[in-house]
């Protein structure tokens, strides 16, 4: 795991995204798409209340990025989130040709958590992001955060939102 001082910001308005997604309603998750320069240039957090279980915030971001980013933009950009991707989002992520993965809380973690308030498993395996997508330098899971997503995830599955 190789996170720098200076991205913990990223990492911090993932965790108030994913807080927020929770007030909303919605599942906690928030990810941040920063330009290779260190421009935010989108962040977004779960949308899936709706019923569309593929409003992921890491998959808007991927697709806005193919929309509007050159191919050598994306590829210097990275996306810091609270939860390592999920296999959809990692998959498009890859397809779009985005950089590097910075995550606060793991799928090994996630899964964890989830077994252990007895929450049943996903529709969809729950895979590292380097099964699903080789080729993706990524980073994660930063210990210092990762407590507080823990504590937004058993407030959603309690029913405390």
């Amino acid at each position: 795991m190789v996170v720098k001082d200076t991205e913990l910001p990223y990492l911090r308005r993932c965790v108030e995204l994913a807080a927020e997604a929770l007030d909303a309603g919605d599942e906690p998750f928030g990810s941040v798409l920063v330009g290779g320069d260190g421009t935010v240039l989108g962040e977004d957090h779960n949308r899936v209340a709706s019923g569309d279980h593929t409003r992921h915030p890491e998959f808007e971001l991927a697709r806005w990025s193919a929309s509007h980013l050159t191919p050598e933009e994306r590829a210097a950009a990275t996306v810091y989130t609270s939860g390592e991707h999920c296999p959809m989002c990692a998959a498009a992520h890859a397809w779009v040709g985005l950089g590097r993965i910075v995550y606060v809380a793991s799928s090994e973690q996630l899964a964890s958590w989830l077994d252990e308030l007895g929450v049943p498993a996903p529709p969809v395996r729950t895979l590292p992001v380097h099964d699903v997508a080789p080729g993706v330098v990524v980073d994660g899971p930063v210990p210092e955060l990762a407590e507080r997503i823990r504590e937004l995830h058993a407030r959603f599955h309690s029913g405390r939102v």
